[in-house]
């Protein structure tokens, strides 16, 4: 990414593309008219576990925003990292009508120390299998964060 880009997207309820800044179109390498209606989780990336997306959907489903550093994958299967903040919208009566994702270059530090966090968590996914997956990579970290005493947010922010 460009140090002045802001790539911004926005879904519905289910995760399904309502909007595409150009730049997100640019990035993912799908057109427009191949990500509007398609789910967000078309550009995830392999490498990132499960449990990640797991408590992004648990604190904006609640209301909350989220921060996180997410590998993204473009449709020729290229990647690319970004520093992402996703936050519920809201009608005029307070109700969540989908959500917002702003994202912007990562810092080189912190993608090298999700990366290793992420390597380890996606390999506790695979040992443990498909039906315990988020569970057992989510407890390695909360085990993380709770050594580190910080919350998820928090980390993200700090390095």
């Amino acid at each position: 990414m460009r140090e002045d880009d802001f790539i911004v997207s926005m879904t519905d309820l289910k995760g399904r593309i309502t909007y595409g800044k150009q730049n997100f179109i640019e990035f993912s390498g799908y057109s427009e008219a191949e990500l509007i209606g398609t789910q967000h989780n078309v550009i995830r990336h392999p490498d990132m576990p499960r449990a990640v997306f797991q408590l992004l959907w648990d604190k904006i489903q609640g209301g909350n925003e989220c921060f996180a550093y997410v590998k993204n994958m473009s449709k020729d299967g290229g990647f690319y990292w970004v520093f992402t903040n996703v936050t519920p919208t809201f009608d005029s009566k307070g109700k969540v009508t989908g959500y917002l994702s702003i994202r912007r270059k990562p810092k080189m530090s912190g993608i090298q120390t999700v990366t290793a966090l992420y390597a380890a968590m996606l390999a506790e996914e695979k040992k443990v299998g498909a039906a315990n997956a988020i569970a057992a990579s989510t407890k390695m970290l909360v085990d993380v964060l709770t050594e580190k005493g910080l919350g998820y947010d928090e980390l993200v922010l700090a390095i």
